[in-house]
């Protein structure tokens, strides 16, 4: 077999094996060793536009790479208490006092990270700490409608990620779909439990009030 085949050869081999992929991070390993072994190729044979063109691809690649493990290991970091999303996938947005980040049965689209602020679920007393996802709920939603209004109480920044940019990220990788929907399962039971706490509050206010002479 000459040596430009095997080249050829090897290229398909990495081309079907890139085509029968089904997760993004696999896909885009197998895209940067296809960049490597078509620039070597192209490079050998003297043809100079074609290994510029997959010079241009294989940083694109490695890029897109880095941004979907970096994600991956923030949601991780997330289910251990650690919130955190990366910004190639948000987009920055500043509230100042009194502004409404959403409001209670409006649909939604999008949720948010908070870094700087502080910012209230309204009616709930219930404030979201800078660090922490909200808005994750109502994506789970039969409707998509807000269940609460959160209000911004002090001037601060948000990082926002749509609905449908989450969809296409959990098609894209199935470990992100896991873990983000561990987080919005823990974000579901910590809201049991404040109800649970609340309702045995009252009930232990009820019971003092009826002991009273």
């Amino acid at each position: 077999m000459h040596w430009s085949d095997l080249f050829h050869s090897g290229a398909s081999l990495f081309i079907v094996a890139t085509a029968s992929t089904k997760t993004m991070v696999p896909l885009r390993i197998l895209a940067i060793a296809t960049n490597c072994i078509l620039i070597m190729y192209f490079a050998v044979m003297h043809s100079w536009l074609p290994p510029a063109l997959q010079s241009v691809a294989l940083p694109l690649n490695g890029w897109r790479l880095y941004q979907m493990v970096v994600l991956i290991g923030n949601v991780r970091e997330a289910i251990r208490g650690k919130p955190s999303l990366d910004k190639p996938y948000m987009s920055d947005r500043h509230f100042r006092k009194g502004d409404l980040l959403f409001a209670k049965g409006e649909t939604a689209a999008e949720m948010f990270y908070i870094m700087t602020g502080r910012y209230v679920l309204a009616g709930l007393g219930v404030e979201i700490a800078p660090g922490h996802l909200v808005g994750e709920l109502a994506m789970l939603a039969p409707d998509n409608r807000r269940t609460a209004t959160l209000e911004c109480i002090e001037e601060g920044n948000v990082l926002s990620i749509t609905y449908e940019q989450v969809e296409e990220l959990y098609y894209q990788n199935p470990t992100f779909g896991f873990y983000f929907l561990k987080l919005a399962t823990a974000r579901l039971f910590d809201n049991v439990s404040r109800m649970e706490s609340e309702l045995a509050r009252r009930q232990t206010a009820v019971a003092a009030a009826t002991a009273d002479p």
